[in-house]
C-alpha cells in the first residue's frame, strides 16, 4: 500500500490521535515535550504500519526531514559556541555596559526597549535578554518611579524584536531552515511586519516617558552591574569587532556556518588577548557556556549562558518533532490536510490568510513555536510553491504568528517565562507590548493588500 491510498477517515484518526497525545502530554500532564512528541510519533507509526503503510516509506520521510534540519542544527550548535566565547571575551559585557549608560528617566522606556533589542540581536535569545537585562531594568524602573508593567512591556518588545532580527536566534534560524529560506532574506522580509509595530511601541513609550522626566537613574542592581562588569572584564572598545564582522559577513550573504566559525575563532582569540583566558576556559565556554562567577548574582544570571550543550535541548526538540511529523506525511495525513486547504483556498491570498490563521491556532494550542515551525513549515511549503509564493512569505508567517505572538499567549513557554521572570502578570503588561500582536495584524493587512508579498517566477 502506498502512502496515497490511506482513507480520509484513517488519516483523520491518525491526526486526532497524535495531536491528542501531544496536547494531553505537554499541556495537561506537563510532561517534557521531546518524549511526548516521540511517543506520539511511535503511536502514529504503529497505526500506519497496521494499516499497510510501508516501513521504508516512513523511514525515508524521517531521514529526509532530518537531512533538511541538519544545517539548521549545525548553525544552532555554532550559535551556542559563539555566545559562550563572546561573553568570555568581553564582547557581550561591553555592549551591556555601554548600553546601560544611555539610560535617562525621560527616555527610559524607549532606551530599555532599544537596549533589549540590541542585546537580543547580539546574543540571539529573547529569554536570555528577559532573564538578565530585563530583570535589571525592572529593578532600575522601581528607583525611577516607573510602574513595572510599563517596563515589562518595553522589555518584552525589545527582546522579541531583537530575537526576530538576530541571525544568532534559534527561532530565526529554525523558521528560515524549515522553509528553505535564506536567513538574510528571511530577516529582511520580517522588517515589513515587525518595524511598524516596534516604532509604534517606541512612540507609546516616548509619550509615557514624558510623565517621568526629572528623576535619576538609580537602583542597587544598576550599580552592581556596572561595577562588576568593570571589575571582571577588560572592556576594550575593540571587542565590538566580532559582532560587527559577523553581521557584515551575514549581510554579504556568506555561509552562516562559515561566518559563525569566524565569530568563534575571533571571539576565542579576543578572550585570550583581552581577558587572559586559557585554552581550557575557551573550550569550556564553547562547550558549556560562560560560567565564571563574579560574586554578583544579577551579573552571573546575566552572563551565565551560551555553549554547545545549551543548544542540545533545542536540537533534541527538532529531532523529536521530525519523529512526530514524518509519519504524518508518510501515512498521507499531510496530503489529506493540504487537499482540504486547497479545496477551500483557491488563490495565493486565501492560502496566505488560511495559513496565518492555522499556524496561529496551532501555536496557541501547543504554546511552542519549536514544535509548530518544525511540523507546520515543511507541511505547507508545497502549497506555497504551487501558488508561486516565495518561501520567505512562509518563514515570516511562522514568526509573525509564533515568535512575535508568543508573549500574547499566557500558557506558551515564552508567556509563562515572561510572567515568572519579570514578576508582572500577563494582563498588566500586554497592552504595553503592542508589537507582539501588531506584527500579526500588519501581516494579515499585507495579505489582503498584496504589499510585500513576494512571488516566484
Amino acid at each position: 500500500m502506498t502512502k496515497d491510498s490511506i482513507s480520509v477517515v484513517k488519516a483523520s484518526i491518525l491526526l486526532i490521535a497524535s495531536i491528542s497525545i501531544v496536547l494531553g502530554g505537554v499541556i495537561f500532564a506537563e510532561a517534557p515535550t521531546e518524549p511526548v512528541l516521540i511517543l506520539a510519533g511511535m503511536v502514529t507509526i504503529g497505526l500506519a504500519l497496521m494499516w499497510g503503510i510501508d516501513w521504508d516509506t516512513i523511514q525515508d520521510d524521517l531521514i529526509n526531514n532530518l537531512q533538511r534540519m541538519f544545517i539548521p542544527i549545525l548553525i544552532l550548535m555554532s550559535v551556542g559556541m559563539v555566545i559562550g566565547v563572546w561573553i568570555l571575551s568581553g564582547t557581550v559585557p561591553l555592549m551591556i555596559y555601554y548600553g546601560l549608560q544611555i539610560l535617562n528617566p525621560t527616555i527610559f522606556l524607549v532606551a530599555a526597549a532599544i537596549l533589549c533589542a540590541i542585546m537580543s540581536i547580539l546574543i540571539g535569545t529573547s529569554w536570555g535578554t528577559l532573564g538578565t537585562a530585563g530583570v535589571a531594568l525592572m529593578g532600575i524602573s522601581v528607583g525611577l518611579g516607573i510602574p513595572p508593567h510599563y517596563t515589562a512591556g518595553a522589555v518584552v518588545v525589545g527582546a522579541i524584536f531583537g530575537d526576530k532580527m538576530s541571525p544568532l536566534s534559534d527561532t530565526t534560524v529554525l523558521a528560515a531552515g524549515v522553509t528553505g529560506t535564506d536567513i538574510v532574506d528571511h530577516i529582511k522580509h520580517m522588517l515589513y511586519t515587525t518595524i511598524p509595530g516596534f516604532v509604534i511601541s517606541l512612540i507609546v513609550y516616548a509619550i509615557i516617558g514624558f510623565k517621568y522626566g526629572g528623576g535619576e537613574v538609580s537602583g542597587e542592581d544598576y550599580d552592581i552591574i556596572l561595577n562588576s562588569l568593570q571589575n571582571e572584564f577588560n572592556l576594550n572598545p575593540l571587542l565590538i569587532l566580532p559582532p560587527i564582522l559577523v553581521l557584515f559577513l551575514i549581510y554579504r550573504r556568506k555561509s552562516p556556518l562559515m561566518v559563525f566559525g569566524i565569530g568563534i575563532l575571533l571571539g576565542s582569540s579576543f578572550a585570550v588577548i583581552f581577558q587572559g583566558a586559557t585554552f581550557l576556559e575557551v573550550t569550556e565556554a564553547m562547550s558549556g557556556g560562560y560560567t565564571r562567577a563574579s560574586g554578583a548574582e544579577v551579573v552571573d544570571e546575566m552572563l551565565h549562558q551560551g555553549g554547545l550543550m545549551g543548544m542540545m535541548g533545542t536540537v533534541a526538540l527538532l529531532i523529536s518533532a521530525a519523529i512526530f511529523g514524518s509519519p504524518l506525511k508518510s501515512s498521507g495525513v499531510i496530503d489529506t490536510f493540504l487537499n482540504r486547504v486547497q479545496n477551500v483556498a483557491k488563490s495565493a491570498k486565501s492560502i496566505m490568510f488560511s495559513n496565518y490563521i492555522l499556524h496561529g491556532l496551532l501555536f496557541t494550542i501547543t504554546g511552542s513555536y519549536y514544535v509548530t515551525y518544525a511540523v507546520f513549515g515543511p507541511m505547507v511549503s508545497p502549497l506555497f510553491d504551487e501558488y508561486k509564493l516565495h518561501c520567505k512569505n512562509l518563514s515570516r508567517l511562522l514568526e509573525d504568528s509564533g515568535t512575535n505572538f508568543a508573549p500574547v499567549v499566557p500558557w506558551s513557554v515564552t508567556g509563562a517565562f515572561v510572567t515568572g521572570t519579570l514578576g508582572v502578570e500577563y494582563t498588566d503588561y500586554i497592552l504595553f507590548a503592542p508589537m507582539t500582536y501588531l506584527a500579526l495584524v500588519f501581516g494579515l493587512i499585507y495579505v489582503f493588500t498584496g504589499f510585500s508579498i513576494e512571488k516566484t517566477e
